[in-house]
């Protein structure tokens, strides 16, 4: 997990003394200025170490310069772990939480770090070898998506909409793409009126992570690898667990795949002994019990989806709101995802 962290960039560094005058009294022992580094991983809020002699914590704040409304809601986020951890142990325990803009500007919070492996683009090499081991991880990585969907709804009340989840998340995705729309990728209009005139009923309602992956998780390895922690709760709510599983597919890439999708790759997912889509889809499609014929809608809203991700990054990136090296090559990837949703649609 170190070899991801970085010097804090100067466009998102922060008074790290005023941090520490706000967090010392609400931790014990919190005596010394901490050491701070920042997590290179993920595009959307920004991840930092804040290393103390007595142990290390990590912090989470939104970027900056323009975000999509409702974006980015720190106090939501660590609502949604507050609530999550007494149900699903792999969820960070918060530790406090800052809604006084003068301590860094914008609300934040502070919550445990959990040690352990977190799968990047490639995983060790020591690890690609043990394909049981590898096994074992995405079996952890389909167990832990049945478990989640399996919670008690309750639990997030306030956020549950009630039924026509999948009709709210075709309408907000395809707004968000038309409001971040830069003249340098598809309009995409034919695949949004696809992905409308095609969408099913809601399969369900439960609470979903909305961004399940590899690199949002923890593993312990030193035996039989177990999944201890799931990262990265900001678009959790209550909603339809196929459309969350089609969310996750849309980062799952196969060894075979078209190598410009394969070149997106942003996990492990193509190691020997790790499921394909379709045996992830069909192992979980078993283990929770619902029912699916056609998995087509699923995938392809899910492939938009990463693509408007993305492509607010990428407006972002365009505008000189973010200088992060990172997003270079996120206009590439969502003319990648746009083509490959379409091809999809007309089969």
């Amino acid at each position: 997990m170190t070899a991801d962290l970085t010097p804090v960039r100067a466009e998102d560094a922060f008074d790290v003394g005023a941090v520490h005058r706000w967090l010392s009294p609400q931790i014990t022992k919190l005596e010394a200025l901490p050491e701070v580094s920042q997590f290179r991983s993920g595009a959307s809020n920004l991840t930092y170490l804040l290393r103390y002699p007595e142990v290390d914590l990590v912090l989470r704040r939104a970027p900056l310069g323009r975000k999509a409304k409702s974006a980015h809601d720190m106090k939501r986020e660590a609502l949604i772990q507050s609530r999550l951890r007494p149900v699903l142990p792999y969820v960070p325990r918060v530790l406090a939480i800052c809604d006084d803009p003068s301590i860094l500007g914008a609300d934040f919070y502070v919550m445990e770090k959990i040690e352990g492996l977190i799968l990047r683009r490639e995983a060790p090499a020591e690890l690609s070898a043990r394909v049981h081991d590898v096994e074992a991880i995405g079996a952890n990585t389909i167990g832990g998506l049945v478990q989640l969907h399996q919670i008690d709804p309750s639990v997030l009340h306030e956020l549950n909409k009630g039924e026509g989840y999948v009709t709210r998340q075709v309408d907000g995705w395809s707004r968000r793409y038309r409001d971040a729309l830069t003249d340098d990728v598809p309009d995409a209009e034919n695949l949004m009126r696809w992905l409308h005139s095609h969408q099913p009923r809601d399969v369900a309602s439960c609470v979903i992570h909305g961004d399940w992956r590899l690199d949002n998780m923890v593993f312990n390895i030193d035996d039989e690898p177990q999944l201890v922690g799931v990262l990265d709760w900001e678009l959790a709510t209550i909603g339809d667990p196929l459309m969350d599983l089609g969310s996750a597919m849309a980062y799952w890439i196969n060894e075979d795949d078209e190598k410009h999708f394969a070149a997106m790759r942003r996990q492990p997912s193509n190691l020997p002994g790790m499921p394909t889509r379709e045996e992830f889809i069909e192992e979980y499609l078993k283990e929770s019990n619902w029912n699916c014929d056609d998995f087509t809608f699923y995938e392809i809203f899910g492939l938009f989806r990463l693509a408007v991700i993305a492509q607010q990054i990428w407006a972002r990136y365009r505008a000189s709101q973010t200088s992060d090296p990172n997003f270079a090559n996120f206009g590439e990837g969502v003319r990648t995802l746009i083509n490959r949703a379409e091809l999809l649609s007309k089969n």
